[in-house]
């Protein structure tokens, strides 16, 4: 017979041997935790590096009443590694935090006890700071977003289906019930991952629960910051983001969308997104190249219109014989 935890860490990593150190050592001291049965798990998802050393030499000084767990997932991509996390928790909740999210002191107990308080919260957001290692860029609050920065004011708030707004994986706590009820063995954003062009796996998860019946939350009680590196705001990593972003648009749009109105829905978004692209391309045509948020919006839009073709590619075209 299964023996459920209160609370299991699910960290998904790739060569994260010069990252692990410090979230593990912010897991380590977690406070208010001393009544809970909870876990850590690294789920190392084919790293190359000397990740796995460094999470075993974690484990032979691990002094902790918690354990600390490692698994290694093969197939390239975060969604494989969310899915293998959640096939080895034993916790009935489950945090997720990436190699680069470094928790407060309290976010385990945060976490637990917003769930013993909003018993229909299929999942739930934390409150994500941006920890920057150079200046963001003029204007950088429109599409922070979209780099897992969440800072949505200081009350919890329910997200609402009509908002089409949800939370990101990265400090994301579900209930293992709902994910494993609602969520497919195999999500369609795991195609190759950004080799595809593809991106949002994660919000394809929350949406499946969403759609299951679960409330989907946002916690400011449960406090993350996310190192944002250097390359993570050039140019050409952003536009990359949100090219993969816009392509993989369609597909979550049609999840929201009942099968007998997806034709319909579907030339609604295909006149809407080509209005949005004529505005700014009017709004902003002289700052596309020197801006860069300006640039960042246009490859969202133009991305956007393009998803049910590119995915119609993905899909049919290439799909394995």
């Amino acid at each position: 017979m299964t023996e459920y935890l209160d609370f299991t860490v699910a960290i998904p990593t790739y060569n994260g041997e010069s990252r692990l150190p410090e979230l593990l050592e912010r897991l380590r001291n977690q406070i208010f935790t001393e009544k809970l049965l909870w876990e850590i798990i690294v789920v190392d998802n084919n790293s190359t590096d000397n990740t796995a050393k460094v999470v075993q030499a974690y484990q032979e000084n691990w002094q902790c009443a918690y354990p600390l767990k490692y698994c290694f997932e093969p197939q390239q991509g975060a969604a494989y590694a969310r899915k293998r996390a959640v096939e080895e928790a034993s916790g009935l909740l489950i945090g997720f935090l990436d190699d680069d999210n470094y928790p407060a002191l309290n976010w385990v107990q945060a976490a637990y006890d917003f769930a013993q308080k909003h018993t229909l919260a299929g999942a739930f957001g934390s409150q994500i700071w941006g920890d920057f290692e150079v200046q963001p860029p003029e204007n950088f609050h429109k599409i922070a977003s979209f780099l897992a920065i969440t800072e949505r004011g200081n009350e919890p708030h329910i997200y609402q289906p009509q908002m089409k707004m949800l939370p990101p994986g990265a400090g994301l706590v579900v209930r293992k019930q709902a994910w494993c009820e609602n969520v497919p063995q195999h999500t369609f954003l795991n195609h190759k991952g950004r080799e595809a062009g593809l991106a949002s796996e994660d919000l394809e998860v929350v949406l499946h629960i969403q759609l299951g019946g679960w409330e989907i939350w946002y916690n400011p009680e449960m406090h993350v910051y996310h190192k944002i590196p250097a390359w993570r705001l050039q140019r050409e990593y952003l536009i990359l983001l949100f090219r993969c972003v816009g392509l993989s648009r369609y597909h979550l749009r049609m999840l929201r969308t009942k099968p007998w109105q997806r034709p319909l829905a579907s030339v609604a978004y295909f006149v809407n997104d080509l209005r949005k692209i004529i505005i700014h391309s009017f709004k902003y045509r002289r700052a596309i190249n020197s801006d860069l948020i300006t640039a960042c919006e246009r490859e969202l839009l133009v991305s956007s219109f393009i998803s049910p073709f590119y995915l119609f590619k993905i899909k049919y075209l290439f799909a394995p014989k």
